[in-house]
C-alpha cells in the first residue's frame, strides 16, 4: 500500500474560479461587465463603461481568478484613449496655461507633496519597508510608478496594491461627484455605436497612434505609449494637419478594457499580502483626495473654470481613467489633460530622486 500523499495547499488562484478553465473566466468576465455596464449606463453614472467593467474585473481576481489583460491590449487602450484626447485639444489651452503657470505648478507641486508626506509618514510608522510606500503613494501613472519601483528595489506587489487602491477609490469618487454634478441638469444624448466613420481620417488617426506608441516604447519613455501619441496627435490636431476619427464601438471597447486591467489586478494573493498596509493607504488616499478638492477650489476661485473640471484635473490619477470620465462628463477636457499630463511628467522626472530622498530620512 503506498504511503498517503500530503495534501497540495490550496493557493488563493486555485480555488474557485482559478479552476475553471480561462476561456470560461472571460466568458464570466464578460457577462458581469456588460450586466454592471447596462447598470450604470441607464442609473446615468458618467464612465459606465469603465466602471462597470473594473467592478466586474476586480470581482473575478478577488474570487481567484487567474485570467490577465495581454500587453497587447493594454498598448491599443493606450493609444487609443491618447488619440481621442488629442482630438479635444485646442489652441487657446496653451494661452491659459502660459498666464496661469505659476499656480498650476503650485497646485501640481501640491498634490505631489501630499502624496509624498503621507508615504513618508507609513515608512517612517514601519508599516512598509523601505522606499514601498512612497511608490505605492505617489500621484503618478500606476503602471509607471510600478516599473520604476521595481528598478528601485521596492516591493512591486505592495506598490501595486496601493496605486491601484487609489485608482479605484479616485475614479469611484469622481465618476460619483461628475454624476451628482450633471444630475438633472443635462438632457441624454443617443450614442450611435456603428455610425459610419470617414475611412481616411480613421486610418491616419490610428496610423499616428500605433506609430506614436511604438515610438514611445522604443525611446522608452514612461507611459510612452500614452504620452508620445498624446503629443503628436496633439500637434496635428491643433495645426490641422490631422482631423482625428474614432467610432464610438472602439472607444466603448477601450473603457473596458481598461476596466479589467484595473480590476483584475487585485487578485487574493495580493489582497493577503497587504492586508496590514490596508487601513493606513485607505487613510492616506482619503487624505490626498481631500487635499486635491481644496486645490480645485483654489482653481475654480483663480482661473474661472468650473468645480467639476478643477476637481477632475487635480485628482491624483491614474491618468488614463481621469481621461474616461472626463470624456464621459461635460467638463473641459483639454484642460483636465493637460494639468494631469504635467503633473505625471513632473513626477517622473523628479519621482526617483524624491523617493529616495524621503526614504533616507523615514
Amino acid at each position: 500500500m503506498k504511503p498517503e500523499q500530503p495534501a497540495t495547499p490550496m493557493t488563493p488562484e486555485s480555488s474557485r474560479l482559478g479552476r475553471l478553465p480561462r476561456i470560461w473566466q472571460w466568458c464570466l468576465l464578460g457577462v458581469l461587465s456588460l450586466l454592471l455596464a447596462a447598470l450604470f449606463e441607464m442609473a446615468g453614472i458618467p464612465a459606465g463603461l469603465l466602471m462597470g467593467p473594473m467592478v466586474a474585473g476586480a470581482l473575478v481576481g478577488m474570487n481567484g481568478g487567474t485570467i490577465r489583460l495581454p500587453r497587447q491590449f493594454i498598448f491599443c487602450v493606450q493609444f487609443v484613449l491618447a488619440m481621442m484626447i488629442a482630438g479635444s485639444m485646442r489652441p487657446d489651452l496653451f494661452a491659459t496655461f502660459s498666464s496661469n503657470w505659476p499656480l498650476f505648478l503650485a497646485v501640481i507641486l501640491s498634490v505631489i507633496g501630499v502624496s509624498t508626506l503621507c508615504g513618508w509618514t507609513i515608512t517612517r510608522m514601519r508599516i512598509l519597508p523601505g522606499t514601498t510606500a512612497i511608490w505605492g503613494s505617489s500621484a503618478g501613472a500606476a503602471s509607471t510608478m510600478l516599473l520604476m519601483a521595481d528598478a528601485y528595489g521596492a516591493d512591486a506587489r505592495l506598490v501595486a496594491f496601493m496605486q491601484y487602491l487609489r485608482v479605484v477609490c479616485v475614479a469611484g469618487a469622481a465618476t460619483m461627484v461628475a454624476h451628482l454634478w450633471v444630475s438633472g441638469t443635462e438632457a441624454e444624448t443617443a450614442t450611435h455605436w456603428f455610425a459610419p466613420v470617414a475611412a481616411l481620417p480613421f486610418l491616419a488617426t490610428l496610423a499616428v497612434g500605433i506609430v506614436g506608441g511604438f515610438l514611445g516604447k522604443l525611446l522608452r519613455v514612461p507611459a510612452g505609449a500614452f504620452l508620445v501619441p498624446f503629443a503628436i496627435g496633439s500637434a496635428l490636431n491643433v495645426s490641422g494637419m490631422l482631423t482625428i476619427e474614432l467610432p464610438q464601438w472602439l472607444l466603448a471597447l477601450s473603457f473596458a478594457l481598461l476596466g479589467w486591467n484595473i480590476g483584475l489586478g487585485f487578485t487574493r494573493s495580493i489582497i493577503a499580502h497587504a492586508r496590514r498596509a490596508f487601513v493606513p493607504t485607505v487613510v492616506s488616499i482619503l487624505v490626498l483626495m481631500a487635499s486635491s478638492g481644496l486645490l480645485a477650489l483654489l482653481l475654480t476661485k483663480a482661473v474661472g473654470i468650473d468645480p467639476l473640471t478643477a476637481y477632475l484635473a487635480t485628482s491624483p490619477g491614474g491618468l488614463d481613467s481621469i481621461a474616461v470620465i472626463a470624456a464621459s462628463s461635460d467638463v473641459d477636457l483639454p484642460f483636465v489633460m493637460a494639468l494631469q499630463t504635467a503633473r505625471l511628467l513632473i513626477i517622473t522626472l523628479i519621482g526617483p530622486a524624491l523617493a529616495r530622498f524621503v526614504a533616507d530620512r523615514a
